[in-house]
């Protein structure tokens, strides 16, 4: 008989696939998180953004956009679902049928009660260390849109923007988004 130990137990990428329930969870640092479905803002800057940086993407043919839920395995205990992410040409061998695997270029992760403090710390650094090139923080309560692109040791904020802003990517030159369009 295995004696129960007082530590957390690690989740892998196997264990996560046999869950046999219709909730979405995230893997993070062997951590299964329960994700609870967003809010209607939440899901309405998601559509809006798709919508805008879709059409860029496929108007240029830069590569691939995913909304929520699309898991992406980073590690065998790291398996985040971003809101959105873009991966370019020259990386879509890590699409696959069932998943991506590796790190996306672009990660955007719009920011929910339950979820600020994971999406701007652990997720945070996981993203980075992973290789993601540039970081977008939506805070849909205050409007605000922060840009991180990947520096020598942490991420450089690149800009935050507000409601009456234009967003513009250094990852994706010349898109130009009006955030009264998305908030």
């Amino acid at each position: 008989m295995m004696q129960e130990t007082p530590n957390k137990q690690l989740y892998t990428y196997e264990d996560y696939l046999k869950i046999n329930d219709d909730n979405q969870y995230e893997l993070i640092g062997g951590e299964l998180i329960l994700v609870p479905a967003p809010k209607t803002t939440h899901q309405k800057i998601s559509r809006k953004l798709l919508q805008i940086i879709g059409t860029f993407i496929d108007d240029n043919n830069l590569g691939e956009l995913y909304g929520a839920p699309t898991d992406v395995i980073l590690t065998e205990t790291d398996k985040p679902q971003p809101d959105i992410l873009f991966i370019s040409n020259e990386r879509l061998g890590i699409i696959t049928e069932n998943n991506v695997q590796g790190a996306p270029d672009l990660v955007i992760e719009v920011l929910s009660p339950s979820t600020t403090s994971r999406d701007k710390v652990e997720k945070s650094k996981m993203y980075y260390t992973h290789g993601v090139k540039e970081y977008w923080i939506i805070d849909p309560d205050a409007k605000v849109i922060e840009v991180f692109t990947s520096g020598e040791k942490n991420w450089n904020l690149v800009e935050a923007y507000g409601k009456n802003g234009i967003l513009t990517s250094p990852l994706l030159p010349g898109l130009q988004i009006n955030l009264k369009n998305v908030f």
